[in-house]
């Protein structure tokens, strides 16, 4: 159930938040089923819609078919704020916010034929399967993610500085080096490919054709080759000390000294001293 909402009162509004907004019935999980399977329909929808060849056959049935679904969802809309207590906090929320803008241009591209192009906002109907599955639920794995991320900030910004700085100079040089007819018309269109050559991507749309200019770019792309590893060995290392934090603890035995024992342990995997010093160990004798 989400944070802070209430059904409005006893009787239908209640049962219609028990369907609606909780999972431990199996009318409520029927719910959730159908509304997950409601909006990967309406999901593949858009998907398929945007082929060109298949949107010439089956325009018609789509068009229909969405439209369905999106009266199915503003009923569903309509239901959620009806049996709440304060649907305001539920309008105002992560949630709700999606909710009302995965249906919000269907309805204006009805009202605005102009505006076609904000149907492609429906696609943001599947974030509602993570309310239907829970997902975010697993805050503990997501907040691992996120205190990783944090922490290694400031060694990324660092690292993309220095990676900006040395694309810059490659970019300066060859834009000295080759002349526009192979490309390099401006120290900016050097950057993106020098960029690019970092990357080892190696698009071709722009390439060197002096021999210095082809030797930079082997160096180049040697060194994308032995730096990009980096960011991935940070963040990994972040995650590595987040996992530690969230399963050990920092405090030493009082009996051997050693430390980093798993929170919910009780005894010193070195010496098998009782480690928590407020209470008493149930096993040792009176």
């Amino acid at each position: 159930m989400e944070s802070g909402l209430k059904p409005a009162s006893v009787g239908l509004r209640t049962r219609l938040f028990q369907i609606i907004f909780e999972s431990d019935t199996p009318l409520a999980k029927g719910f959730d089923i159908a509304l997950i399977t409601a909006i990967l329909i309406s999901v593949m929808v858009v998907i398929l819609d945007s082929v060109t060849d298949l949107h010439l056959r089956f325009g018609s049935f789509f068009y229909y078919l969405d439209w369905a679904l999106t009266l199915l969802f503003t009923v569903e809309i309509a239901l959620r704020i009806y049996c709440l207590e304060r649907p305001w906090l539920y309008l105002k929320s992560f949630y709700g916010i999606v909710d009302i803008i995965a249906v919000l241009p269907t309805w204006l591209a009805l009202l605005f034929p102009g505006i076609q192009i904000l149907v492609l906002v429906r696609m943001l109907r599947i974030l509602r399967i993570f309310r239907v599955l829970g997902l975010f639920t697993f805050v503990g794995e997501a907040q691992l993610l996120l205190d990783a991320l944090k922490r290694s900030l400031r060694q990324m910004l660092l690292f993309f500085c220095s990676i900006f700085m040395l694309v810059t100079l490659f970019a300066s040089l060859m834009f000295l080096i080759e002349s526009p007819a192979s490309g390099f018309t401006s120290i900016p269109i050097s950057i993106y490919w020098a960029i690019v050559s970092l990357t080892t991507v190696g698009y071709g749309d722009i390439v060197p054709a002096t021999p210095l200019g082809q030797a930079i770019t082997v160096v180049l792309m040697l060194i994308g080759y032995s730096i990009i590893a980096v960011p991935t060995g940070v963040f990994s290392a972040q995650v590595i000390r987040s996992i530690r934090e969230e399963r050990y603890s920092d405090e030493a035995c009082p009996g051997c000294g050693h430390d980093r024992h798993e929170k919910k342990a009780r005894y010193c995997m070195q010496c098998g001293t009782w480690l928590d010093e407020t209470t008493e160990d149930p096993h040792e004798p009176q």
